[in-house]
């Protein structure tokens, strides 16, 4: 992934001027002669101490990729109920790989997590949900989708435009090449899936090879992660969920625009009971995690909410909780037999001295 990105640019394309003639304006390009376009090679050419005739370049070889925009722009599919969305990703199959996954990098995961206080089973469940392991981490170009976006999708053309920038100032201090960065069609990287402004704040070296590679370096990976929950507000020890029951006559209202914080003292007044003890101050968020057979209740905390500053969906928070804790489980009954058939071995060595007869 690394590379001289100015240089692979040069090699590929001839030196654009300010702007594109329009008869050799081509179909499948970005017409840089577009106002917005032309503003925003300015401005960031201004801010960043970026070559302005070298982001035009780059620009001359991106491509629109009007799917994306037909993605982005479908109407809304309906909101998936807990049980409906828990399908997806708290499964055998992945539970299995996840597992295998851990024992692959157990020694580097396992230190990562104590260095950087997040459990393993959260960095695990986290990639798992986010790219099954790093399997897929995206097949479409980066500078595409962030310039399809950027330009083409007013909705949210400003913070495209945003990721855009921060792409160039990525490839600049990490030496990407730009032109083989792939993504999500939303522009997301590697396997835990960081938009540019998240892997340029978040990312961390953790293997120490002047190198963020969040594709393969799987100590960059894991220890990129734990940071970002970390610098967004997970606390080491602390609890990040827990089921809850609503009295008869509860007089909670969830609010439909979003989680409201609470403390659990407050909850209780309002006929929410968490079988914790913790103390009433504690902030706490009634979520709604319906079941099919019916209404069902859980409470978040701080580090549940630090889930959903990765992904703002509660629903996916508790998807990472619950394969989280699929995978300790699993990783912990794994040990206890491998002790169990060590200690019997064990015993079975000494049975068998003792019963030598003695000379």
């Amino acid at each position: 992934m690394r590379t001289r990105p100015w240089a692979a640019l040069a090699a590929c394309i001839v030196a654009l001027a300010a702007g594109v003639p329009a008869a050799r304006a081509d179909i499948g390009r970005f017409d840089l002669r577009r106002p917005e376009i032309r503003r925003f090679v300015r401005e960031v050419a201004r801010r960043d101490s970026l070559s302005r005739r070298r982001i035009l370049r780059l620009l001359a070889r991106a491509r629109p990729q009007p799917q994306i925009i037909e993605r982005m722009s479908r109407p809304a599919e309906r909101a998936l109920e807990w049980w409906e969305y828990r399908q997806i990703f708290v499964t055998g199959e992945r539970i299995a790989e996840g597992v295998t996954f851990w024992r692959d990098h157990r020694e580097v995961l396992e230190r990562v997590a104590r260095d950087h206080g997040v459990p393993p089973e959260y960095l695990v469940a986290i990639v798992g949900c986010e790219t099954f392991y790093g399997r897929d981490t995206g097949r479409d170009r980066v500078l595409d989708s962030l310039a399809t976006l950027a330009f083409d999708y007013p909705p949210r053309g400003e913070y495209f435009r945003r990721e855009l920038e921060q792409f160039l100032l990525l490839v600049r201090e990490d030496h990407l090449d730009p032109l083989s960065v792939k993504g999500s069609y939303s522009g997301a990287m590697g396997a835990p899936q960081f938009m540019p402004s998240a892997y340029r704040r978040y990312a961390v070296d953790e293997s120490h090879d002047h190198h963020r590679d969040l594709w393969s370096d799987w100590a960059d990976v894991f220890a990129s992660v734990a940071n970002y929950l970390r610098q967004n507000g997970w606390r080491p020890g602390d609890p990040v969920l827990a089921d809850a029951k609503l009295d008869p006559e509860a007089d909670f209202q969830l609010d439909a625009r979003g989680l409201d914080v609470a403390t659990l003292d407050e909850l209780n007044e309002h006929g929410v009971r968490v079988e914790l003890a913790l103390p009433g101050s504690t902030p706490a968020v009634l979520i709604p995690a319906d079941a099919a057979d019916g209404p069902a209740y859980r409470v978040g905390f701080d580090n549940f909410l630090a889930l959903m500053r990765y992904n703002r969906s509660a629903s996916y928070a508790m998807a990472v909780t619950e394969l989280a804790q699929s995978l300790a489980e699993r990783m912990h009954a794994a040990g206890a037999s491998r002790d169990a058939q060590r200690a019997g071995d064990a015993r079975g060595r000494r049975n068998a001295r003792s019963s030598v007869p003695s000379v």
